[in-house]
């Protein structure tokens, strides 16, 4: 399948999320209340993997377990919570799945596993703070964006350090497999890699390493966590266009998905979705990103 890259512009995003860190993003553990839809007769077309999914009633979904406000799970939760959650609840009840009852399997899905999990068919689709790239495409399909965010580096609260320029020649983790790593390393630092973007953090926290880099949205989750010993700086240095991963098997998916994300934007289910995961008080809700094409 050919995708026609569009221009996708989310005005204030990276405001909204400045003034989240300082809020409450990734607290929200209930979400939005997404009520599963009535599939009619002749919704889907019959040998479609949502035909499938649908007349199955049950959906496996690769999510984060430790980016608080995208995908985050504590041991106490029965679910995960968080944007990218909310944003697959959607999908889900269009067919017909309840999201919030057992017949959605919340699969913990890092960086490295991604690809392989759906190529493997271990999930139906990856909802996983995943950057859409040319690369990632020749092995998955992609689809989206849903979110648009920007790289930028995460350390101690007593650091000196103030943007990626800073760390040239230092040590900087990210995760293994994930975009954040390539740029690190092409910005002059040493990249380190990591399992989890949780470790990472731990590896800050505990003067293994400088730095950790990624996605802006997921460090400022981190930093609310660790309030006060953790702290987002410099300007965001990377565009990163967040979609949902699907198997190439299966490409139909991609305008489906793309229908049920044109209607969260026009409904208002996105924004709602953003303020209980991302937002904060104060924090102004950006405008949806334009959606790449399926062709």
């Amino acid at each position: 399948m050919r995708f026609i890259r569009t221009k996708a512009v989310v005005a204030g995003l990276g405001l909204a999320l400045s003034l989240a860190a300082c809020g409450d993003a990734g607290d929200d553990s209930e979400g939005v209340e997404v009520e599963a839809e009535e599939v009619e007769e002749g919704k889907f077309e019959e040998g479609t993997a949502m035909a499938a999914l649908a007349e199955a009633g049950k959906i496996t979904i690769g999510v984060k377990y430790d980016q608080p406000g995208l995908g985050f799970k504590d041991a106490s939760a029965d679910v995960p919570s968080g944007f990218d959650v909310e944003i697959a609840k959607l999908l889900v009840a269009d067919l017909g799945i309840d999201p919030s009852s057992d017949s959605v399997t919340w699969e913990e899905t890092i960086s490295d596993n991604r690809e392989p999990y759906l190529e493997a068919g271990r999930v139906d689709l990856v909802l996983a703070s995943y950057s859409i790239t040319d690369e990632r495409r020749q092995i998955v399909g992609q689809t989206g964006p849903y979110l648009i965010t920007g790289q930028q580096v995460l350390v101690a609260s007593d650091s000196d350090v103030e943007s990626i320029e800073d760390l040239k020649g230092e040590e900087v983790c990210s995760a293994s497999g994930s975009t954040s790593l390539e740029n690190v390393e092409a910005a002059g630092a040493v990249g380190t890699p990591a399992d989890t973007y949780s470790q990472c953090a731990e590896d800050v926290l505990n003067g293994s390493v400088e730095a950790m880099s990624t996605d802006g949205s997921i460090l400022l989750g981190l930093a609310a966590q660790n309030e006060g010993e953790l702290k987002v700086v410099g300007e965001e240095f990377s565009e990163e266009n967040i979609g949902i991963g699907y198997s190439l098997d299966t490409p139909e998916m991609c305008e489906w998905i793309n229908s049920v994300l044109e209607e969260s934007f026009e409904n208002g289910a996105w924004a709602e979705a953003f303020e209980a995961t991302l937002g904060g008080d104060d924090v102004e809700t950006p405008e949806p990103p334009t959606l790449d094409e399926c062709a």
